[in-house]
């Protein structure tokens, strides 16, 4: 089933194949953002350049924006079931990307049918850290097809150094063919955001400050410890916060501790929001907060500081090569957030002017300059 059709196409030996079959809107986390941005960012600087989406019907439907560019090919599955999914890659897939100057895989695996050159993202390592986090079925399939996928790619692009570290550490491939294509950010970020008015009568937020975590209900991205911050250090009855997102593995052990620590009419949750509320949410919040135990980039810090709030984030993984110096960086330790919010708001203009700078490295264009650099050394 074709969508739409680029506006310019190239022989099939020049043509680049973009494998998003394991991309489900809304269910894989900051990957799908990742990606998008990256070629909506290639759409900018290569306009012309022959690029084909294989996708889901959902992600077609979701992404218009990207079948204004490029030729979107949409796989007669749903993407329900994994077992249907991997069928697809290994022959439907193949046998439409057979011939194409290059092949990117988006989603950290690389399927055994299939011919090269190979270009693959690798979004984290976090299986190998917190195995615990991770069901039996999924991490035995992931032991079993990371390895044999990082073997067999001619590059791996990875948005952090932190996770290029980690992936050499973990695999026996090349240093040389592991490149860094950071995440980036469109330039309209935060143009269109909810107002602060609407805002607080839609979501119940009262009259007090707030503070956001935009992030799913997953156990690493440190929902409960903010729940025990609020209990024990930031007191204050009219500050609420704010978990914006989607329900992950951790979402009943959130709900409980809600209920157990007395916070229900100080924590909102929100569940999944639109990207102007998203926005809107963070533009008036006295930091976003983000004290995650492991993270492969953490757009969340860069998208904050774009729209222009303070950030607080914890000291681990990729985090602080991310924020730099415009973020509070912290221990993941009661004690040391507990004066957080105090230094935020006595320094929010220095931060705000900091992480703008910052905000500003990242950007759709520059993440798309670093995939090409990737393309280019696979395809060499």
């Amino acid at each position: 089933m074709r969508m739409s059709v680029a506006r310019t196409r190239g022989a099939a030996a020049s043509r680049v194949s973009v494998n998003l079959l394991w991309c489900i809107p809304s269910k894989v986390g900051g990957s799908e953002e990742y990606l998008v941005r990256q070629l909506l960012g290639l759409a900018e600087i290569e306009p012309d350049m022959p690029v084909t989406l294989y996708v889901l019907p959902a992600f077609a439907e979701a992404h218009p924006e990207l079948g204004a560019t490029f030729d979107i090919q949409v796989a007669p599955i749903d993407g329900a079931s994994r077992f249907r999914r991997v069928i697809a890659e290994h022959f439907w897939l193949a046998r439409r990307t057979r011939g194409s100057r290059l092949v990117h895989y988006g989603g950290g695996t690389v399927p055994a049918r299939g011919v090269g050159p190979v270009v693959l993202t690798i979004h984290d390592l976090q299986y190998l850290t917190y195995p615990q986090y991770f069901g039996r079925i999924k991490r035995a399939y992931l032991n079993w097809a990371m390895p044999r996928s990082a073997a067999r790619a001619d590059v791996i692009a990875v948005p952090t150094e932190f996770v290029r570290q980690t992936v050499l550490e973990a695999y026996r491939v090349r240093a040389d063919h592991v490149v860094v294509v950071p995440h980036g950010l469109e330039p309209a970020i935060g143009l269109h955001a909810t107002d602060e008015a609407t805002l607080r009568a839609r979501y119940a937020l009262g009259t007090g400050a707030i503070v956001v975590l935009p992030a799913i209900t997953h156990p690493h991205k440190g929902h409960q410890f903010l729940l025990n911050l609020m209990a024990d250090y930031w007191t204050d009855p009219t500050l609420r916060l704010v978990f914006v997102g989607g329900k992950g593995l951790a979402d009943e052990a959130v709900a409980e501790s809600i209920a157990r620590l007395g916070l229900a009419d100080r924590v909102v949750r929100t569940g999944r929001v639109s990207s102007a509320d998203r926005d809107g949410l963070i533009k008036m919040a006295d930091a976003m907060v983000f004290p995650s135990e492991y993270e492969g980039f953490g757009a969340p810090i860069i998208e904050a500081m774009a729209i222009g709030t303070p950030v607080i984030c914890a000291d681990r993984t990729c985090l602080p090569e991310v924020a730099g110096n415009a973020a509070l960086v912290l221990p993941l330790e009661l004690a040391a957030w507990s004066p957080a919010l105090d230094t935020v708001r006595a320094q929010r203009a220095e931060m705000i002017q900091a992480g703008s700078l910052r905000a500003a490295q990242f950007t759709s264009a520059t993440s798309a300059r670093a995939l090409l650099v990737a393309y280019d050394l696979a395809a060499s």
